[in-house]
């Protein structure tokens, strides 16, 4: 609709001047907004004020000749009113609003997708976690983030594909092998000093007794690196067997689970550097080698090889997203947790020290989540071992209270989340505020099928016609605004948009359901609001479905 508006206006325009009205031919672009007040009409334009300076004009008298070329051949508009200094207000006629309900019962679960996308190759790489303890609720904020973003993106026409980046290699990894080695020691009676700089989560003892329960006492009589490394591997494959099943439960699958330790593996992070150096944009300075990250906007230089000859996580870093381009992804979207804001910038000089344009490369930072249980918050430190796992959440209160309530506010804000809320079966609870809205029109389906008889949904023009009630006309202005809603969505990467959208419809639809009866002895008029219900229905269930939420039947 408000692309209708703005191509009427448009072309009110273009006649005005052809009708000797406008001095000059050069118009500014046409923006149509909604005003928040009803009474100033359901869209409107400032057109005329921006045509004032270029056409010479007064802006009331613009929008005098605008009014005055309108055609409006599809009837759409109950009136058109200048207000203010030169405002246009459209209002539109009930009967115009209609032809989108049949739109949304034909089009079903693609109503609101596009092909904005165009099909592009694009990639969304998120939680990443190391596998050296549970996943924690930060991670499924960014699990319900980037899950989210790549069914919103799949759902305008992108070709996307899900990924986890395993960090399987480097300090982290040794460190979680020296915590079971030294957990697997104190099971044999060896006195053992536990550095505080190591993992000390329960689970690091439970992967010990599983370890011993395999191998008996083998360990201890190996060379301690060699039985470090072997507690690596073991503890790392364990960890990320619970991480991929607690994300399973979250609802989340990944395409591709990526190995950093295939990166030096295959070379790749040796022939990235060696690229670089004969591109002169690594150099040596102090036994190290550095990265002339500072020619691309990065504040400083950064080292990619340390004086010991080791690697620098960054290094893998550049061969890994070199790597991503050459998958043939027109864009990558990382999803990282925002103490990783100073690491953006050098993640961008390398992708266009490799050739690529920054814009190419993207970076979701999510803010950290404070949950809070009783009133009181509860740690989340994987190493003092005091966190609560996002399974413990899951298990609690389920995915879909957790996975919505992650998406209630932009991720860039820190978020509240109250354990307690988020497991009452009220509409204080977002996600059953939401749910129950489905919930409530397949059991007035089913009642209309057992009671009424009326099992199809048909359109009859004559009967949608008796839709009249202010709140009705609100519905559908309401369903109108989502496909809008997931492309705007699509374009900034921001889920919320979709939540509170959904939170909002829900509202509208309690407010018109205590007010207004559904099923009555009327039966053209019980068909036309059954009518307008389950396309508000097939709305709900297509929306919970982008942020990974189900829309049940019955609550």
């Amino acid at each position: 609709m408000k692309n209708k508006i703005q191509n009427l206006t448009q072309r009110a325009t273009e006649n005005a001047y052809k009708n000797g009205l406008f001095p000059f031919s050069d118009f500014p672009e046409i923006e149509v907004e909604e005003p928040k007040n009803n009474a100033q009409g359901d869209y409107s334009t400032n057109i005329a004020m921006k045509m004032a300076k270029i056409q010479k004009m007064a802006p009331h008298k613009i929008a005098e000749a605008i009014v005055s070329a309108i055609e409006d051949p599809e009837k759409i508009l109950e009136k058109c009113e200048i207000a203010g200094p030169g405002f246009i207000n459209f209002f539109i006629r009930n009967e115009s609003w209609y032809p989108f309900l049949k739109n949304i019962h034909e089009k079903g679960k693609a109503y609101g997708s596009s092909n904005i996308g165009l099909c592009k190759k694009l990639q969304v790489e998120f939680v990443s976690a190391n596998p050296t303890g549970p996943l924690h609720v930060g991670h499924g904020r960014g699990a319900a983030v980037g899950d989210s973003v790549a069914n919103i993106l799949s759902f305008c026409g992108y070709d996307v594909q899900r990924e986890y980046y395993i960090n399987d290699s480097g300090r982290q990894i040794r460190t979680l092998g020296l915590s079971v080695f030294l957990r697997y020691q104190e099971l044999f009676g060896e006195p053992v000093a536990f550095p505080e700089d190591c993992y000390q989560g329960d689970y690091i003892r439970d992967i010990a007794i599983a370890l011993q329960k395999n191998h008996g006492r083998e360990l201890l009589f190996q060379k301690k690196e060699e039985a470090i490394d072997r507690c690596a591997k073991y503890a790392a494959e364990i960890i990320l067997d619970g991480i991929k099943t607690d994300l399973i439960d979250f609802h989340v699958t990944f395409d591709k689970w990526y190995s950093e330790q295939s990166l030096f593996d295959s070379k790749k992070v040796e022939t990235i550097i060696r690229e670089f150096k004969d591109k002169k944009i690594i150099y040596e300075k102090d036994g190290a080698n550095w990265f002339k990250t500072s020619d691309y906007g990065d504040e400083k230089d950064r080292v990619v090889i340390r004086e010991n000859g080791l690697t620098t996580y960054f290094a893998a870093d550049i061969a890994y997203h070199k790597d991503k381009f050459l998958r043939g992804f027109n864009r990558v979207i990382d999803v990282w947790g925002a103490d990783h804001h100073g690491y953006i910038p050098r993640i961008a000089a390398s992708v266009e020290a490799s050739g690529y344009k920054k814009d190419q490369f993207h970076v979701i930072l999510v803010q950290l989540v404070n949950l809070l249980r009783g009133g009181e918050p509860v740690a989340m430190s994987t190493r003092s071992g005091e966190f609560v796992t996002l399974k413990e959440v899951v298990d609690e209160v389920g995915s879909d209270a957790a996975r919505f309530i992650f998406l209630t506010r932009h991720y860039e804000s820190p978020l509240d989340f109250d354990l307690e809320l988020a497991a009452k079966k009220t509409n204080e609870n977002p996600v059953y505020y939401v749910q129950y809205v489905h919930a409530r029109i397949s059991s007035i389906g089913r009642k209309a099928a057992e009671e009424k008889k009326i099992n199809v949904m048909d359109w009859d023009e004559n009967v949608i016609h008796l839709l009249q009630e202010p709140e009705e006309i609100q519905l559908i202005q309401q369903m109108v605004k989502y496909p809008e809603t997931v492309n705007s969505s699509a374009e900034t990467l921001e889920p919320h948009r979709i939540t509170f959208y959904l939170m909002n419809l829900a509202s509208s639809f309690h407010a018109y359901y205590n007010k207004h009866k559904v099923l009555s002895e009327n039966k053209d008029l019980t068909e036309a609001r059954l009518y307008l219900i389950v396309a508000v229905k097939i709305v709900i269930q297509s929306g919970l479905a982008l942020l990974g939420v189900s829309a049940p039947d019955k609550m």
